[in-house]
């Protein structure tokens, strides 16, 4: 095993006598790889309280569900997390701001993000806030383990610090900007929040010991898209050392140092502990490290340079994989409380429905580039998508003028041979191969090319029924063998992406699986390669509603 992987493995874990050059790529793989047989462990970051939800928290929770729920078709165990952040300077000025108590200002925010979730699908299996007893708990032991391995320091702290990002900025981070009175204001390069100069008394984090390890980490291919990772690289040149704590007569709201009341936990540290309170930490850490990490862009820094320099610390193995994607403008522009153009996602949801709203936001985000929201463009999608393929296509081949029997019948191989062109043949042919293909993307996030490879074979299966005219084929009494085959393929075009949209449209799935008389015991990607429809045509369901009406 190299030396840049060997150098990750925390030191706790050697067996008596064994030295780190000995241990096995196995043994490694124990605590870096995420095999199939080990659970799949996704998170999104915990939000911040400051304000309600918008359709950028939104994307990010459906990526970790349309991941996990793809896994979960696939037979591998799910933990998923997701929560609140409920800590720091800007949450205790938010609460004074709505002339509410902190812990009831707290409850209402975090109810708006699980009322949220659960409105659109989200199956998560655990929601941490960072007021509970289990992850205070939690955090203070971590804080221990950091300064019982030498790794937290008394000193003082002057510099430039954004309230908004809870984040201490060195001099490059921050620039001059004239505000609107004609004043000069430092605000922060990267958010464009105003920052003030901070100069306090409190415990550092000897950050700067890391530079070499987390460049390691890095060079294993950890954050993607590859993009991404160039970024951190240019973070990791000239680490400084971290303040990790605050003084509590200006930060009462957070965590208290243990065995030192005058200080609060940094809002940062105490949040990504959230993923450690999950796993079971500190008594009973069953499961990590988490096999996938979701976050933003604006959190990057955050999560691929402090957290796995803590966890180093902790002698504990930092993530394998965090998935980092970029944002979403509306109308070319980046939202913003100020412009009036925060997109409310339960008022999209509303408009356009559930399964409407997560389609458009799997379908045109993107990882490495951001996403751009306008309704005309959620309508476009919607409706072309799932209102005019595959709406449509089930329509057809469902509809009593040309199924009369209404019945997903069997493959003829003759007819097929012999009324189907070679393409049509290889298509049909092919649809067993789109679970392995559709695979990578669900696993790498990069869902779009998942729903473009499953909505261009759709396209061409409404092509061939095109082709085929089966209209034409029912008034023709020789031709029922061509005409079921049509059927037939068409159905199975459906049953195949239905199952494999589940994690995308959950909803609209059902009721198309459900319509083509496939039982919810047989809509696994196991299923795809079996056979459904064997000797004896199989009745359809009874709901003759149309799948998704146009959105207007």
């Amino acid at each position: 095993m190299t030396a840049s992987l060997v150098n990750l493995l925390p030191r706790r874990v050697l067996p008596a006598g064994k030295s780190l050059t000995r241990l096995c790529l196995p043994c490694f793989r124990r605590f870096i790889s995420y095999k199939h047989a080990t659970p799949c462990f996704v998170t999104t970051p915990i939000f911040y309280v400051n304000a309600g939800p918008h359709i950028g928290h939104l994307y990010t929770v459906l990526l970790a569900d349309a991941h996990g729920r793809w896994n979960r078709l696939t037979g591998r165990t799910v933990i998923f997390s997701t929560g609140t952040d409920e800590h720091g300077l800007k949450i205790q000025q938010a609460a004074a701001r709505s002339q509410r108590s902190l812990p009831d200002y707290c409850d209402d925010v975090s109810q708006q993000f699980k009322v949220l979730f659960e409105s659109a699908n989200i199956q998560y299996d655990d929601f941490i806030r960072t007021t509970e007893d289990r992850h205070k708990r939690a955090v203070q032991r971590f804080w221990e383990c950091l300064e019982s391995n030498g790794h937290i320091y008394r000193g003082s702290y002057e510099g430039w610090y954004s309230v908004s990002d809870e984040a201490f900025l060195t001099s490059e981070e921050v620039k001059d900007v004239t505000t609107q009175d004609g004043s000069n204001a430092k605000v922060s390069v990267e958010s464009e929040q105003p920052v003030t100069w901070l100069k306090e008394d409190n415990y550092m984090f000897r950050l700067s010991a890391f530079t070499h390890r987390l460049q390691q980490w890095l060079d294993t291919g950890a954050v993607k898209p590859s993009k991404f990772d160039s970024v951190i690289r240019q973070y990791l040149q000239d680490l400084p050392d971290l303040s990790v704590s605050r003084q509590r007569e200006r930060l009462p709201w957070g965590v208290p140092v243990p065995g030192d009341e005058s200080q609060t936990i940094y809002v940062w540290l105490d949040a990504l502990i959230n993923y450690l309170t999950v796993a079971g930490y500190p008594d009973n850490l069953t499961t990590w490290p988490p096999t996938s990490q979701i976050i933003g862009k604006d959190i990057l820094k955050f999560h691929a340079v402090y957290w796995p320099a803590f966890l180093m610390a902790a002698d504990l193995p930092p993530p394998p994989r965090l998935l980092c994607h970029s944002h979403w403008l509306v109308d070319g522009r980046k939202m913003s409380k100020s412009l009036g153009n925060v997109v409310d996602p339960t008022d999209c949801m509303d408009r356009y429905t559930m399964d409407g709203l997560r389609y458009f936001l799997l379908k045109e985000g993107t990882p490495h580039s951001d996403g751009n929201y306008t309704d005309r463009k959620v309508m476009e999608t919607i409706n072309s998508g799932l209102v005019n393929t595959i709406g449509n296509l089930l329509h057809r081949c469902t509809s009593s003028s040309i199924n009369r029997a209404q019945v997903f019948p069997p493959l003829n191989s003759h007819a097929l041979d012999t009324h189907f062109c070679a393409e049509e043949i290889h298509m049909y042919n092919t649809l067993k191969t789109l679970p392995d293909s559709v695979d990578e993307h669900y696993q790498n996030l990069t869902i779009y090319k998942a729903l473009d490879e499953l909505m261009s074979v759709l396209h061409q299966t409404n092509a061939m029924f095109d082709h085929h005219k089966p209209w034409q084929l029912t008034k023709q009494m020789d031709q029922s063998e061509h005409l079921n085959t049509v059927l037939h393929v068409a159905m199975e075009t459906l049953r195949t992406c239905g199952i494999l949209m589940q994690p995308v449209i959950p909803n609209m799935a059902h009721r198309l699986l459900t319509k083509l008389g496939i039982g919810a015991d047989s809509r696994t990607v196991n299923s795809i390669y079996e056979d459904f429809v064997k000797d004896e045509p199989v009745s359809l369901g009874t709901d003759t509603s149309v799948l998704l009406k146009r959105v207007k």
